[in-house]
């Protein structure tokens, strides 16, 4: 993609679930802006801000049809259930393409520093066409999320996944990228990890991260554990290596221990150890549990990916855009 010299359609993707309570004020941050943006011949007129709901069942979607009727630089769309925060934002991203030259994402949260547009639209402007937001200061995080996520993002580095350290789904990309990326087929979706294996000119914006405006996030730590194993097990298979590894010196040292007893046996120093017996079934026992588990987890994925389900169903589509082409 070469430098852009027309003033390019922007649209931003925010999938929502929800979030009824945050919804409105994030819509008027977002409005100004991109208001703002407009004033400066950064993006054209026709850019819009595209709600995603995520099969909410609070007002979420009322609020997304309010925000249309009053204000065309609105969009919806609504899902026809609750698919998932990947493949809601995956959804926005394949409609956007439909209208737009440059595409970014955001969460409805307002954690992230909604000025750090203005600098990927830059950036993009200037040719590139993937442009991160990476954070540089979580302060405003708990110790236990700011730990759990660091540590997921080392643990991914060190499995081989290539991730952007400390980037989550704040990004912008242009259509050829998002075209690029709607070629990947997976029902298993982890965003962080396939729009890098896309390639094309990329850099990185740094911001700093901000305090949930109002609601609480919908990432428990169930989720976000089940989340950290989504993104390590699609794009890895270091995890059952270890596995083998271990199976590997446990045998090891088994034949050691082997020889250690019969040689005890011959001598005739044989001891009755019960604790030790039953300490060895058990830690065998839970490792040989784990092992099939990581195993079964890589063996169901595979069996989702053969079925070739749908990612998401579109129950409707809120567009001034879509109404002009109609």
């Amino acid at each position: 993609m070469t430098k852009l010299d027309k003033l390019p359609i922007l649209y931003l993707v925010v999938p929502c679930y929800n979030e009824e309570s945050v919804l409105r004020e994030t819509s008027r941050r977002l409005s100004e802006k991109f208001s703002s943006l407009i004033e400066l011949s950064q993006i054209d007129l026709d850019s819009k801000i595209l709600f995603v709901d995520d099969g909410s069942s609070d007002k979420t979607w009322k609020i997304i049809s309010d925000l249309h009727e009053s204000n065309h630089l609105f969009c919806g769309l609504k899902l026809s259930r609750n698919c998932g925060h990947q493949k809601a934002l995956l959804s926005g991203l394949h409609k956007a393409a439909e209208f737009a030259d440059l595409i970014a994402s955001m969460d409805a949260d307002l954690q992230d520093d909604i000025n750090a547009l203005d600098e990927m639209v830059s950036r993009a402007r200037e040719g590139y066409e993937v442009v991160y937001g990476v954070r540089n200061d979580r302060s405003s995080d708990s110790f236990l999320k700011r730990f759990t996520a660091q540590s997921f993002y080392r643990l991914q580095s060190s499995l081989g996944v290539d991730a952007v350290y400390n980037h989550a789904d704040y990004r912008l990309m242009s259509k050829r990228a998002v075209l690029a990326l709607s070629q990947f087929r997976e029902v298993n979706l982890f965003l962080r990890g396939l729009v890098p294996l896309v390639g094309f000119k990329s850099c990185c914006v740094y911001y700093s991260r901000g305090k949930r405006f109002a609601g609480e996030s919908k990432y428990t730590l169930g989720k976000m554990l089940s989340f950290a194993f989504e993104g390590i097990t699609s794009f890895s298979t270091k995890p059952i290596r270890i596995i083998t590894l271990t199976g590997l010196i446990i045998s090891i040292f088994s034949l050691f221990a082997l020889v250690y007893l019969l040689i005890g046996h011959f001598i005739g120093d044989v001891q009755v150890g019960w604790t030790s017996i039953i300490m060895s079934i058990w830690c065998l026992g839970g490792l040989q549990l784990l092992a099939l588990g990581v195993i079964g987890e890589y063996v169901g994925k595979t069996y989702m990916e053969t079925k070739h389900r749908p990612r998401y169903f579109i129950e409707e589509f809120l567009s001034d855009k879509e109404d002009k082409d109609a």
